[in-house]
């Protein structure tokens, strides 16, 4: 048999990577508990089959990572690494058209909790290892994969227990993580965001001390009561406006892809003086609450905590919130911006906080990714982006890896893909799911100095 013949095809890979994706989406990594350790074990046995060596780290009971490497020569440079989390937020599977655990393909799409966030992606970061394995690529750096845990409730069973305690293994040059990749339908035009940046969380409780009573004898001193006056205060007073150059770029390059009103518009929004009164006139809700959370450090209260009786005025009441912080902006800059607003009547406990990271788009690294995109999808352009959530890539700047979030996904301009990530419904096309993945695979290959042939079948140059 040729070499040719042997070569495989794409059409056999992207089968077998959805096949491989779907069955990852029926194990149920609902985060809590997580209980990632079925979803390693898939993993695993996937990469013995192989002959691809790794390791399980359980940092409790059921909360497992993987970790993987193929050893390069290093003439490329340092690793990259391949990041993903396992675990998912919970769902609601009343409220799904399809059941959120069954993987299901229907109109084109496969439904399941963790589709888009980001059991994708642990599938891409996998067929790339196994594939570079299976056609004797030699590699100019080593390959890292890493498959974690605990990515949804704040890291601390996954990657960020794995930076403070075994930073050997995750430590890299490169990372190539969540959030970018998809497709933004701006005007007529395609791009495609990648996360260079992203917000920092800051978990802040509450505190409004009174004077405690009997529920039948009402009065002002009600700690229910006033901190629900300064919760309406926090909630209709914005935080102080803080530009960054990643946003102010990213705006920019949207509006010019828009054209017309659109730009001036979203070149006003990223000045001071206009920020807030244009965010209010944007026609779409969504756009005035992404513009909001990107250029300001926002507050929402989540969880209240007060009383335990009908019938008793407790001598307390807490409210916890979700604060995120833009880079550049520390704790201290964020509780000074809250007490602006509510004054010292208040008590302010930071429960736990993780910092904002940005990391520099001008790399060998972006410049190939800008490249895959544009060989893929002529015409569209990568732009560099700020989450206002967070993830794992927060950990690793600790480290001084580059991690951009690139998951590339080819997506259709009728459905929201913002709109999917958390909520109901979560799904991703079959074809922009193979679309990424052979995207996402010739990033790889060539970051590792692999060169890739053009064509159905896959030959190294």
């Amino acid at each position: 048999m040729s070499a040719a013949a042997m070569a495989p095809t794409w059409t056999a890979i992207q089968a077998e990577a959805l096949d491989r994706f779907r069955q990852l989406l029926r194990i149920d990594t609902t985060n809590p508990p997580g209980n990632e350790i079925e979803a390693v074990r898939f993993v695993a046995e996937l990469l013995k089959a192989h002959g691809i060596e790794y390791e399980i780290i359980e940092t409790a009971p059921g909360r497992a990572n993987l970790i993987a490497r193929l050893k390069g020569t290093g003439k490329a440079g340092g690793p990259l690494l391949l990041s993903s989390h396992l675990d998912v937020v919970p769902a609601d599977a009343e409220t799904w058209t399809c059941p959120p655990f069954a993987a299901e393909i229907r109109d084109g799409f496969v439904w399941g909790r963790g589709a888009i966030d980001m059991k994708h992606m642990s599938i891409y970061g996998l067929t790339a290892m196994l594939l570079l394995k299976q056609l004797g690529a030699p590699l100019q750096r080593d390959l890292i994969l890493a498959a974690v845990a605990d990515e949804e409730a704040g890291c601390d069973f996954g990657m960020r227990w794995l930076v403070e305690n075994r930073p050997e293994l995750v430590r890299a040059e490169y990372a190539l993580n969540e959030v970018g990749g998809f497709t933004l339908h701006a005007g007529q035009r395609r791009l495609y965001p990648v996360q260079v940046a992203e917000k920092g969380f800051v978990w802040v409780r509450m505190t409004m001390r009174g004077r405690a009573g009997h529920g039948s004898m009402p009065h002002k001193d009600n700690p229910v009561v006033k901190l629900a006056s300064v919760l309406n205060k926090l909630a209709n007073t914005r935080l102080p406006v803080r530009p960054t150059a990643v946003v102010d770029n990213f705006l920019k390059k949207v509006g010019q892809s828009m054209g017309g009103l659109a730009s001036f518009a979203l070149a006003g929004v990223r000045f001071a003086p206009l920020t807030d009164l244009l965010i209010d006139r944007l026609p779409d809700q969504e756009q005035r609450n992404v513009f909001n959370a990107c250029l300001h450090n926002t507050v929402c209260p989540t969880v209240f905590e007060g009383g335990g009786k009908i019938n008793v005025i407790p001598g307390s009441a807490s409210v916890l919130m979700d604060c995120r912080t833009i880079p550049g902006a520390s704790e201290a800059d964020l509780i000074a911006e809250i007490r602006a607003i509510v004054g010292d009547s208040v008590d302010l406990e930071i429960l736990k906080s993780g910092p904002p990271a940005v990391v520099d788009p001008d790399t060998p690294l972006f410049r190939t990714i800008e490249s895959a995109i544009r060989r893929h999808d002529p015409g569209a352009e990568v732009v560099p982006y700020m989450v206002v959530g967070f993830t794992d890539s927060k950990w690793l700047a600790q480290l001084g890896v580059t991690a951009y979030g690139f998951a590339p996904i080819r997506w259709p301009r009728e459905v929201k893909f913002s709109e999917l990530f958390h909520g109901r419904d979560e799904r991703i096309p079959v074809e922009g799911f193979q679309w990424g993945l052979r995207t996402f695979f010739e990033v790889v290959a060539e970051t590792c100095g692999v060169s890739v042939q053009p064509g159905e079948r896959v030959r190294l140059g």
